[in-house]
């Protein structure tokens, strides 16, 4: 299995595993102290990522008041090495009070999320820039003709839609060739499952933002786990239940098994599975610990058989697991 991915049909290549930023200062508990998320993201790079996945929209709120950016947090940290690394960011969401996602793909917002999202980045040329989700009121060819303006424009190098489906991903492939989809994939959410005809067809990358199942793949969390709810999407996750653990329970034995076998987590295994289905997919798994975003880039490193992807195929198709995300 090759370290490196190459993004569809563009020519980015990058290592099989990105690191997702979002929990740096979004939906993953409080936003962590600024230097500390920069060093933390700085020393990814160091251990071997070159794709790092932002959006606008992830931020938080500090203890005194003030808001953390996310964009502002990888640009910082990624400016002396800018030349050997791929960013992503997306465009098209915002949080109103009530927490509720808004979606806007109107032309204008999209011109000026882009500017803002280069400030804040500290970049000239944003080099993937996704939908963040789809908009039902703007056709998808009216966003892929503003994606074709930026790319003449120099301020994007490439495009790409997150939570899309087969028919707006065609539509808007037409107008303005996609080079990857970032949708929700993991041992627990296979919905997606059926893009992968359209993918290979198109020559389109697939990016899998909580492909360890929001951490629960990691097996470091059990029933009694505890999340802030007013912070962390985890709190109001079915799988963190104890109906959730329950239904896991033979998977994640079966994902210790062979972990030990292999000298590896659950994590990695998680991971590795991923990585052999499909030689276009690229886990973007996030973490604020050190050793977590150590561990997961390794898991490129571990090899898994037809056999074993088999074995837990086998056993997916038989699981019954109410996951955050997944239609049901």
């Amino acid at each position: 299995m090759s370290d490196k991915r190459k993004i569809g049909n563009s020519d980015l290549t990058v290592n099989a595993v990105g690191l997702g930023c979002m929990g740096f200062s979004h939906a993953y508990g409080a936003p962590i102290e600024r230097n500390e998320a920069t060093k933390m993201i700085r020393k990814a790079f160091d251990f071997g990522y070159d794709f790092f996945d932002t959006a606008e929209c992830y931020i938080g709120t500090n203890a005194d008041g003030s808001t953390s950016f996310n964009e502002e947090m990888v640009g910082e940290a990624l400016k002396d090495v800018r030349n050997h690394v791929v960013i992503t960011s997306k465009f098209g969401v915002h949080h109103s009070d009530s927490g509720h996602l808004v979606m806007d793909s109107r032309p204008e917002t999209i011109r000026s999320a882009v500017e803002g999202s280069l400030k804040r980045l500290e970049i000239d040329t944003i080099d993937l820039y996704y939908q963040h989700r789809i908009d039902p009121k703007v056709e998808p060819e009216t966003v892929a003709e503003v994606m074709q303006e930026l790319i003449k424009e120099g301020k994007i190098r490439y495009w790409g839609i997150s939570e899309t489906t087969e028919e707006y991903l065609r539509r808007a492939h037409k107008v303005c060739p996609v080079s990857a989809v970032q949708n929700r994939y993991s041992m627990l959410a296979r919905e997606h499952e059926k893009l992968f005809p359209v993918l290979e067809e198109l020559n389109i990358a697939y990016v899998a933002f909580s492909p360890l199942g929001n951490g629960f793949l990691t097996g470091k969390y059990n029933k009694d786990s505890k999340f802030d709810a007013g912070t962390d999407y985890r709190s109001h996750m079915p799988q963190y239940t104890e109906e959730g653990f329950a239904a896991a329970e033979e998977l994640m034995n079966l994902l210790q098994g062979m972990a030990d076998e292999k000298g590896a987590t659950t994590g990695q295994i998680s991971l590795a599975w991923m990585l052999r289905k499909k030689p276009y997919i690229i886990p973007i798994p996030g973490s604020r610990k050190e050793d977590r975003i150590k561990e997961n880039i390794g898991a490129a490193k571990i090899l898994m058989s037809t056999k074993e992807i088999e074995e837990i195929d086998s056993l997916l198709d038989r699981m019954d697991m109410p996951v955050y995300g997944q239609k049901r």
